[in-house]
């Protein structure tokens, strides 16, 4: 279990299939005591003036840990990537955690639907998969937040798109990987 450096409990806000999972994965994973506060999106407590304080974009994932109040998934877990000390050492490393959480956060998505779908997904995936031949995690020899961010979205490509990873045999196994760690099973899946 990760030793909690802040001073506060977290409180990750977020609602039923948000990426917050994704930010509870990564939580989970460091061992931080949170709370998980449930936006009731229907009703519009995302727009009302206690959370927009928080979050003026009135969306959710969005965190507050002490005196700290960040939204955006990419960027709530590369802070807590960095306040719990978890970035690579060595600044080459530490781009590269950060490349792969931006492709995960933004270029992949974005190639999920439409005509990306067809003509941009396949080039990324094909990508992807020769990074991760032979390889467990996609930073060093360990699990760091650009496997969380990376696994949740292709984990939300299988769920929501039928994304189909079976010609992208290395793509494939990394995910099997990550889905059987507990705390992905918690934070995105839901179980306990």
């Amino acid at each position: 279990m990760a030793q909690f450096k802040g001073v506060f409990m977290i409180q990750l806000y977020g609602g039923q299939q948000t990426r917050a999972a994704i930010v509870r994965w990564y939580l989970e994973e460091l061992g931080i005591p949170y709370e998980f506060v449930v936006m009731d999106m229907k009703a519009g407590a995302h727009k009302q003036p206690d959370f927009l304080a928080i979050n003026p974009m009135g969306k959710v994932p969005a965190l507050v840990d002490g005196e700290v109040k960040l939204w955006e998934s990419g960027a709530i877990l590369l802070y807590l990537a960095d306040s719990q000390e978890k970035m690579p050492e060595d600044a080459g490393a530490r781009g590269q955690v950060y490349q792969w959480v931006l492709f995960a956060n933004s270029t992949l998505p974005q190639a999920m639907t439409g005509e990306a779908k067809e003509t941009q997904l396949p080039k990324l995936l094909t990508a992807l998969d020769a990074a991760l031949t032979g390889k467990e995690f996609l930073v060093g020899d360990t699990l760091t937040v650009a496997d969380v961010a990376m696994a949740s979205i292709l984990s939300y490509a299988q769920m929501l798109f039928q994304i189909d990873f079976s010609p992208y045999s290395a793509v494939q196994s990394y995910l099997g990987g990550m889905t059987e760690r507990s705390a992905f099973r918690k934070g995105i899946m839901g179980q306990d």
